[in-house]
C-alpha cells in the first residue's frame, strides 16, 4: 500500500517513542489505525471520547511522557472537550488528535463539519489543522514539543480526512524533546536567592506539574538546597485540601511565599491578604505572562518580584546552592500543620475513614502503589487519608469521572504496582462501561466505590446553605455497581457491613484483573483540618 498522510502522522509518534495511544474509532479516523498496524503502536481502545482523554492524561502524568488521545470527528471531539479543560487544569501534556471533514468540502455542508480548532481554542495551549500530508509531521512534533514544555498541557490537532487519505513520500526524523526551559537570568535569580537566604519563614509552593508523583526527587532536593517549606498544591479546594490538613493556618505565618509555576487564583483565595500570609511578599515565576498579569492583578503590591522564566528550571537552578541552614523549626511547624486531621467520626456503619484505612492497610504492604482519587466527598476523604507511591487526582479543575479510566491507564503504565481507584457512586456512573475496556486492555486495578447514594458534594452544600427541608435533585439510588462490573467481565464485590471490609478487598486484590469493591458508606461532609 502507498504511504499515506495517516501513515506520516504515526510514523512521527512512533519516532518520538509513543506506543500506546487511548482511542474510540469512527469513519475518519480508520486511515490511523491502519497505520498503527505497521508502526506497532498498540491501540486501546475506549468506550467513550471522554475516557480517552483522561486515560491519556493519567499515562502523562505517570510515565512523563506525552500522552495521546485519538478521536473521531466533530460528536467524538465535543465528547473528548470536558476532559481537555481537566487536563489544561491539572498541567498534563496530552496531544488529542481528532478526526476532521476534508478540506476540500469545507464550507460545503460535509458529514460533521465543525471548526475544531475554534472550539478547542478556550481549552488548549495551541491547536492546528494540518492542511496537507508535508505539514503533518512538523505538526505532530510541534505538538508533541509544545505539549510537554512549559506549563505542561493538552494540544489538538484536526486531521482532515483528505490529508489522512492523501498519497505521502518523504522520511520522518525522530522529534525532538521538550524544551527544557529557560531559568531566570543570572540577576534574577541572585534577587530569589537572596531573598530566600534572608527570610526566616519561607514556603515555595507549586503547581499541578511539580506535584509529588511527578516531581518527587526535585522538590526534596529544593527543601534541602533552600530550608523551605515546599507545598504542591493541586486540588480545587486549594488552601482547603482535606489532604494538606491546616496548610492554611500555617501559611498566615509565612515570611516569604515564593510560587514556582502555582497560579494565584481561587485556590489560594486570590492572594487575598486577610486570608494569606497577611503583609508576606510573593515572588512568582512562571513562563506564561497571562499568569504573571493575574499574580500582579490580584496581589498587587504584595508582589514583590515577577520572573518570567521557567518553573522547573527555576527550581533546578535553586537547588545547585545551599542557600542557608535547613530551618528545620518552621519545616516541622508545616509539616505538622499539613498533617492535622479533624477528629475521626466514628459511627456503626462504615464510614469513610474506615473505608480509607482499610485501602490504606494494602497500599503500605503493596511493594509499589498508585492511587487515583476522584473528586466528590468521597475523593476528598481518599485523598485526606491515603497515600501511594503516586497519586492521580481530579485536579485543580473539579472535574469528577475520571477516576475509572485513569485507574486503566495506571494500570497499563505501572503493570508491577498496586492500582486503587477510589470514588464515589455518582463518579463511578460516568465511565462505569470502561470495566469492558480494562478487560480487555488486561488492565488490573481494584477501583473502590463510596456508595453514600447521593451526590453528597452537592448534597452538602444544600443542607448548609438552604437547610434540610431544601433538598432536591442530589438522590441516587444503592445500584449494584458491582454486579454491573461483573457483568462487563470484571471481578465484583459488595460490602455493607464493616467486618466484610477487609475480606472483600483481599479477594478483590486477588482476581489478578479489575475489580469492583462496591461500598455502603456513611454519607459524611469531607474531613477539615482543624483550622477550617
Amino acid at each position: 500500500m502507498a504511504r499515506r498522510g495517516a501513515d506520516i502522522l504515526v510514523e512521527t509518534l512512533a519516532a518520538a517513542g509513543i506506543r500506546r495511544i487511548f482511542s474510540l474509532s469512527g469513519n475518519q479516523i480508520m486511515p490511523v489505525y491502519d497505520a498503527c498496524l505497521d508502526a506497532g503502536i498498540e491501540i486501546v481502545h475506549t468506550r467513550h471520547e471522554n475516557a480517552c482523554v483522561f486515560m491519556a492524561e493519567a499515562w502523562a502524568q505517570l510515565t512523563g511522557e506525552v500522552g495521546v488521545a485519538l478521536v473521531t470527528a466533530a460528536p467524538g471531539f465535543a465528547n473528548a472537550a470536558g476532559a481537555v479543560y481537566s487536563a489544561r487544569c491539572s498541567e498534563s501534556p496530552v496531544l488529542l488528535l481528532s478526526g476532521d471533514s476534508p478540506l476540500d468540502q469545507d464550507g460545503c455542508g460535509a458529514f460533521q463539519e465543525l471548526d475544531q480548532c475554534a472550539v478547542a481554542a478556550p481549552l488548549v495551549k495551541a491547536t492546528a489543522r494540518p492542511a496537507s500530508t508535508a505539514a503533518l509531521a512538523e505538526a505532530v512534533m510541534t505538538a508533541l514539543q509544545t505539549a510537554a514544555s512549559g506549563r505542561p498541557g493538552p494540544v489538538h490537532l484536526a486531521l482532515a480526512a483528505d490529508v489522512l487519505t492523501a498519497p505521502a513520500e518523504g522520511l520522518v526524523t525522530a522529534p525532538g524533546g521538550a524544551s527544557a526551559g529557560t531559568p531566570p537570568t543570572d540577576d534574577a535569580l541572585d534577587d530569589l536567592r537572596d531573598r530566600l537566604a534572608a527570610a526566616e519563614r519561607p514556603a515555595i509552593l507549586t503547581g499541578p506539574a511539580l506535584n509529588r508523583t511527578r516531581a518527587g526527587a526535585l522538590l526534596r532536593d529544593l527543601e534541602d538546597a533552600t530550608g523551605a517549606a515546599v507545598l504542591p498544591l493541586e486540588s480545587p479546594r486549594g488552601l482547603k485540601d482535606p489532604a494538606l490538613g491546616d496548610l492554611a493556618t500555617a501559611l498566615r505565618e509565612a515570611d516569604l511565599i515564593v510560587s514556582l509555576g502555582k497560579q494565584i487564583d481561587f485556590t489560594l483565595a486570590f492572594g487575598a491578604e486577610d486570608r494569606v500570609a497577611p503583609g508576606c511578599p510573593f515572588v512568582v515565576v512562571d513562563a506564561e505572562q497571562a499568569a504573571l498579569d493575574r499574580a500582579s492583578r490580584n496581589l498587587g503590591a504584595r508582589l514583590a518580584l515577577a520572573l518570567d522564566a521557567d518553573p522547573r528550571a527555576t527550581a533546578h537552578a535553586l537547588t545547585r546552592d545551599r542557600l542557608r541552614d535547613t530551618r528545620e523549626a518552621w519545616r516541622h511547624r508545616v509539616a505538622e500543620a499539613t498533617a492535622a486531621r479533624a477528629a475521626r467520626p466514628g459511627g456503626p456503619g462504615i464510614t469513610p475513614d474506615l473505608l480509607c484505612d482499610a485501602v490504606q492497610r494494602r497500599i503500605s504492604a503493596a511493594p509499589a502503589s498508585v492511587t487515583i482519587c476522584d473528586g466528590g466527598e468521597f475523593g476528598q476523604w481518599a485523598q485526606a487519608l491515603t497515600w501511594a507511591d503516586a497519586r492521580v487526582i481530579n485536579g485543580p479543575s473539579g472535574a469528577i469521572g475520571g477516576g475509572l479510566p485513569q485507574a486503566v491507564a495506571a494500570a497499563l503504565a505501572r503493570p508491577d504496582a498496586t492500582v486503587f481507584a477510589l470514588m464515589g457512586d455518582g463518579t463511578a456512573g460516568f465511565h462505569l462501561p470502561e470495566f469492558e475496556t480494562a478487560v480487555r486492555a488486561g488492565a488490573r486495578f481494584v477501583a473502590v466505590i463510596g456508595n453514600d447514594r447521593v451526590w453528597n458534594a452537592e448534597h452538602q452544600i444544600q443542607l448548609r446553605d438552604y437547610g434540610p427541608d431544601r433538598l432536591i435533585g442530589c438522590d441516587l439510588s444503592g445500584a449494584r455497581y458491582d454486579l454491573a462490573a461483573a457483568a462487563l467481565g470484571a471481578h465484583g464485590e459488595y460490602v455493607t457491613r464493616p467486618e466484610e471490609l477487609d475480606a472483600a478487598l483481599d479477594r478483590a486484590l486477588a482476581s489478578g484483573g479489575p475489580a469492583c469493591v462496591n461500598v455502603e458508606l456513611e454519607g459524611l461532609p469531607a474531613p477539615a483540618g482543624p483550622g477550617h
